[in-house]
């Protein structure tokens, strides 16, 4: 990138910063332009790929808006949710990320120091995920109109050919297979807000997941289909592989992988850690041939080593899950109605 960097000067955001002039482009330059070096400044990236051109490929493309309250807590921040986030929308299908945008709505009186630190976030979370931010816009609102900050990114990357992971896919017999523990993300948003005076070690999953399903494929090419469980955690991304898929699901609770500290937190505060929002947890199905081989390419890379299967799907109950509890009854796990903790993600 050949343009010259502006130091900008302001200690806080003003409406000033979104006018389109002097200040906005010292703004862009200074924050975002000098720390994601995108190619050039026009208005558009300019993008090529050898993957493109390869025989059957085809494009994978996202979009997700980040409205994290608070923007920053243990484990990441709202710029490494946004650039992980869009990631794993991506890897979960079966894509291999490429090129991220990343749009800035900034409230005015925003300390620039914040912005310096998302960016630079954003940045390490990308080179983690082997992706580029390549695009972007900033806009600027009053006070009380956005809170401090939002993000939204988009994503574009390349199905290679031959490859289809679909939650409509998945057949009764095939496993049910967790990457990791559940609900540290929504532990510790919840904690970070101060709310409730609750104290804990707990930090958010967020994290890249593109090299552990690369992984995966390569060892169970027959895997069927991945979500994240982000918003409504694993009860919802299992309902929503049941409905597409047809059939039912059960669970087993005693597998489910969950930390003392997130079990307390649920229990004091009444919440269902299936249902607390994850950022770097996914869901997989494998036939059941290949999924000894899914779960230790999983536990081969670090953001699976604590993978486990959880269950499988069943010709029982289509479209339902169902979990067998501890105390050997079985319960209902249903997709969540509204949502147990907002601005989550």
């Amino acid at each position: 990138m050949n343009a010259p960097v502006r130091r900008l000067r302001a200690d806080r955001v003003t409406l000033a910063h979104g006018g389109g002039g002097k200040a906005m482009r010292e703004l862009i330059e200074d924050v975002f332009v000098s720390v994601f070096r995108p190619d050039g400044l026009e208005d558009q990236a300019r993008l090529q790929a050898a993957a493109l051109a390869e025989p059957g490929a085809r494009l994978a493309f996202t979009t997700d808006g980040f409205v994290v309250d608070p923007v920053e807590f243990p484990g990441g921040d709202i710029g490494r949710i946004a650039v992980c986030g869009t990631v794993n929308d991506l890897v979960v299908g079966g894509a291999r990320p490429l090129w991220l945008s990343a749009a800035f709505i900034i409230e005015e009186g925003c300390e620039v120091a914040l912005l310096r630190r998302i960016a630079a976030s954003m940045q390490a979370a990308a080179e983690e995920a082997g992706v580029a931010i390549v695009t972007g816009d900033t806009k600027v609102v009053g006070r009380g109109s956005a809170d401090r900050v939002f993000v939204t990114t988009s994503g574009v990357g390349v199905i290679p050919a031959g490859r289809a992971l679909a939650a409509d896919r998945v057949r009764p017999g095939d496993v049910a297979i967790v990457n990791g523990v559940l609900g540290d993300h929504g532990a510790a948003i919840l904690a970070a807000r101060g709310d409730m005076a609750l104290s804990t070690d707990v930090a958010s999953d967020c994290q890249p997941l593109g090299a552990l399903v690369e992984a995966v494929l390569a060892a169970a090419p027959g895997t069927r289909a991945a979500r994240d469980a982000t918003r409504g955690g694993l009860a919802s991304a299992l309902n929503e592989i049941a409905e597409a898929a047809g059939c039912g699901i059960v669970i087993d609770e005693t597998a489910l992988p969950l930390r003392t500290e997130v079990k307390g937190l649920c229990e004091i505060l009444g919440l269902d850690p299936l249902y607390l929002a994850n950022e770097g947890t996914l869901v997989l199905f494998a036939p059941e041939h290949e999924a000894d081989a899914a779960l230790a390419a999983m536990r081969s890379v670090p953001a699976g080593r604590d993978a486990v299967a959880i269950g499988r799907a069943v010709g029982d109950h289509p479209g339902r899950v169902v979990m067998q509890t501890v105390f050997g009854g079985r319960r209902i796990v249903d997709m969540l109605v509204g949502e147990q903790l907002p601005r989550i993600c």
